[in-house]
């Protein structure tokens, strides 16, 4: 792996570490009672989210046409390969965060409901207390709520089956129009154009019938009609099912990459 390899996994890394953790911050908004104050802050994270990506596809793109220019694109398929296990590792890790963000999150929202000022508070953050309160936030799930999964969640199990599908396509579709790009050179901006296609499925999947039932979980914890520990076994295994969606985003690529290809040559 080159150096410029390594940096595009670490950008795809942050871009899907930050979506993995906003679950943790629905947590967080219900148990301090401020889910609007919650997802404020966490667009802060979105911020950097943003920039890693804004970064990622220019770099990307700059990799394969320098490989196509030089005849050594062979071994494309494996770097994204790599990018996709950063997408995996990420959503792994943002889901076994979730305790930790989740206390991180309350603490922040208790901070800046009391100072009202983001910069304040990444400069608490960044100070000795705030320093200290990380370290003494950090936990992993516990047994007793990894025992709790088997227990009946009130999210229909077809919504958590088209999350993992949502979030593999969410995965794939930048990387398989880019490597389609590969194997089509002559029409390699218009199969990127075709990544909005592949997205714009996910997106209509997690607007239409993902997010809503989430939603609506959260309104109930809210109301008193669901408690706090059903909430955390759905949030759980719809992190789960993040990472089952970037797992599947890698035996997707290739025939992804393909459809995308066929189509720009019949358009």
């Amino acid at each position: 792996m080159d150096v410029q390899l390594f940096l595009l996994c670490v950008l795809t890394f942050v871009i899907h570490l930050v979506g993995a953790l906003a679950y943790a911050v629905r947590i967080a908004g219900v148990r301090t009672r401020r889910i609007a104050m919650s997802f404020a802050l966490f667009n802060v994270l979105v911020l950097l989210s943003r920039a890693s990506n804004a970064f990622q596809g220019p770099f990307l793109s700059k990799r394969i046409e320098s490989n196509l220019l030089a005849g050594t694109g062979q071994h494309l398929l494996a770097d994204f390969q790599w990018l996709m296990a950063s997408a995996s590792l990420a959503a792994l890790v943002g889901a076994l965060a979730v305790p930790t963000a989740q206390r991180l999150f309350t603490r922040a929202v208790a901070h800046f409901q009391v100072h009202r000022s983001v910069p304040k508070l990444l400069m608490h953050a960044f100070a000795k207390g705030g320093i200290s309160y990380i370290r003494d936030a950090v936990a992993l799930p516990s047994a007793h709520h990894l025992e709790g999964l088997r227990q009946k969640i009130d999210v229909p199990a077809r919504v958590i089956v088209m999350n993992v599908l949502a979030q593999a396509l969410l995965t794939v579709g930048v990387f398989a129009s880019l490597y389609a790009g590969y194997l089509d050179p002559q029409l390699r901006v218009t199969a990127m154009s075709l990544s909005s296609v592949i997205n714009g499925v996910a997106t209509i999947l997690l607007f239409v019938l993902i997010d809503p039932a989430l939603s609506i979980m959260t309104d109930d914890v809210m109301d008193g009609r669901v408690s706090e520990a059903a909430f955390r076994r759905a949030v759980v295994w719809f992190a789960g099912s993040r990472v089952a969606g970037t797992v599947l985003a890698q035996v997707l690529l290739v025939p992804a990459a393909t459809g995308v290809a066929m189509l720009a040559r019949m358009l």
